[in-house]
């Protein structure tokens, strides 16, 4: 008897320089939204800023008729953003797992394999990930003010969306989310865990603040304002740990820089470590 030997199946070598850019975003949005956390995250930072404005709006007392008009839309963009206060540590956690999801589960490789210029597969993941989160910022920011404004209406504060001075602290408020996002992927770029990531990511922007107040020392009053949270609070006029004397623009410079820091670090390392 004869047999037929089967033909030699050849391994596939990418014969291009891989995935185009349009198709390295296209698939990190199908990876951002196919995973369960993502939706969680997102769910989250809407309905803790529409609770807590709520909450804040319902259990303030003032009186409109000797507060002025631009005082009462500072209210109202106050309690409208008040929640972003908590959506950041949700969304730096989100930019954690973004990437450390697939260091864990070593889909890491396949992205590499698909785009080995390496640098492009972070880009697309810092692109995705920050236009995502600043359109659930804007929701969440903007439908705070809507449940905030009727409910100081009630006590004589009024306050337009379309006006400036409330529109422009709701865009502030959603950017600063996208930022502080983007800035997580990086940590968890550089970390490579979600344990890791997590706790330094959250550790720079809750922790960190809280023990820059407590130390006894007169260069902390000069070194507060620099810090990310406080800066990116500074964006929209909510100072946590402090007042600011920067304008808004500085304070965007500031969160700017922290997030190039991060994704400089994220980048570099991509490059010299395997996979």
């Amino acid at each position: 008897m004869t047999t037929i030997a089967p033909a030699p199946v050849r391994a596939f070598v990418p014969s291009g320089p891989g995935l185009s850019f349009g198709g390295e975003l296209r698939s990190e949005w199908i990876k951002l939204r196919t995973v369960r956390s993502t939706i969680w995250s997102y769910a989250t930072v809407i309905v803790i800023s529409l609770g807590m404005a709520a909450l804040m709006s319902a259990s303030a007392s003032f009186d409109g008729s000797q507060i002025p008009a631009e005082q009462q839309t500072a209210i109202v963009a106050q309690a409208a953003t008040f929640g972003v206060f908590f959506g950041q540590l949700v969304v730096a956690v989100l930019g954690v797992l973004a990437i450390s999801g697939e260091y864990s589960t070593g889909m890491i490789r396949s992205s590499l394999t698909a785009s080995p210029k390496r640098l492009s597969v972070l880009t697309a993941k810092a692109v995705v990930l920050f236009v995502s989160t600043f359109v659930v910022g804007l929701v969440s920011t903007v439908g705070s003010a809507l449940v905030a404004a009727p409910i100081l209406a009630g006590q004589g504060i009024s306050a337009e969306v379309t006006d400036s001075d409330l529109l422009l602290p709701l865009l502030g408020g959603a950017l600063y989310l996208a930022l502080v996002s983007v800035f997580a992927l990086g940590v968890g770029a550089i970390l490579r865990t979600g344990a890791g990531g997590i706790a330094a990511a959250l550790g720079i922007l809750l922790l960190l603040p809280i023990a820059m107040v407590m130390i006894p020392a007169d260069w902390v009053a000069d070194v507060t304002p620099y810090l990310l949270s406080n800066a990116g609070l500074g964006i929209f006029g909510l100072n946590a740990f402090g007042p600011s004397d920067f304008e808004v623009w500085q304070n965007v410079a500031i969160v700017l820089g922290w997030v190039a820091v991060s994704l400089a670090g994220a980048a570099l390392l991509l490059k010299r470590r395997d996979a």
